[in-house]
């Protein structure tokens, strides 16, 4: 192989890719066999499995059990608006991620103290150790779920308040800034930090994904007055959804 040349398990996934783009391999057709790959393109058995494990790792086939590899419906991406737009009184703090107004987002949460782990306290800011409110999200949308999130809120600041519980009492439900504000601490500033991985196979069984399969990843942190409040973990199917930020110039 010449410098430059690819490997040719990428030049076989790379011509596979190429027809099920432009759909001379249509949604939930059946792949070319191993067999069929190795005489059509000329290449090993070994070639022609790595090639289908690329386009596997791509989300472009998916194994179907006891019948072959298939192409992949290729979902359209819908927006998740990520903005400082403030909800009416009352409203879901779901309908913040949410590009479209008129969708109705549905989600479930459960909540529980631990001991802050060496990653978590160094985001909020305390001490490995230090106890905090976990609390762990799954978003639906139309009975789908699109979207998890588990946030951490050292209970320094909440313990023993009105807004310990993120889902319970009298603010359940709403915003992390309403609740602080609740409490006298009023939060003036959000990080976010986004990246990208391969979903852990708790969150795509959750999600609906395959092994491989990339999510985006929001590491978000509030604060006031310099002092970390909340932080989450926001977990999104990459192949699903896309951010979509409104940030306001000044």
């Amino acid at each position: 192989m010449t410098f430059g040349e690819q490997p040719a398990y990428l030049r076989v996934a790379s011509d596979l890719r190429k027809k099920i783009v432009n759909g001379s391999l249509p949604p939930h057709t059946r792949l070319p066999s191993q067999a069929r790959i190795r005489e059509e393109y000329g290449v090993s058995d070994t070639v022609a499995l790595e090639a289908r494990k690329v386009l596997m790792a791509e989300g472009l086939v998916e194994g179907r059990s006891g019948s072959g590899t298939y192409v992949r419906e290729r979902p359209v991406p819908r927006r998740i608006a990520r903005s400082g737009y403030r909800p009416p009184a009352g409203a879901s703090p779901f309908r913040q991620e949410q590009a479209d107004g008129e969708v109705r987002g549905t989600w479930e949460s459960s909540s529980e103290q631990e001991r802050a782990g060496a990653a978590i306290a160094e985001r909020l800011g305390i001490g490995a150790g230090d106890r905090v409110m976990r609390t762990r999200y799954v978003f639906r949308e139309g009975g789908e779920a699109m979207m998890i999130s588990t946030s951490w809120e050292p209970l320094a600041i909440t313990g023993r308040t009105p807004v310990m519980l993120p889902e319970e009492g009298p603010l359940g439900g709403c915003g992390v800034v309403e609740r602080m504000a609740a409490i006298d601490v009023v939060v003036d500033n959000v990080v976010e930090e986004v990246g990208a991985r391969p979903g852990l196979a708790e969150e795509l069984l959750t999600l609906g994904g395959v092994p491989g399969h990339v999510v985006i990843v929001v590491e978000r942190t509030y604060f006031a007055s310099g002092r970390a409040v909340e932080t989450a973990d926001v977990v999104v199917p990459a192949d699903r959804y896309r951010l979509t930020y409104h940030l306001p110039v000044r």
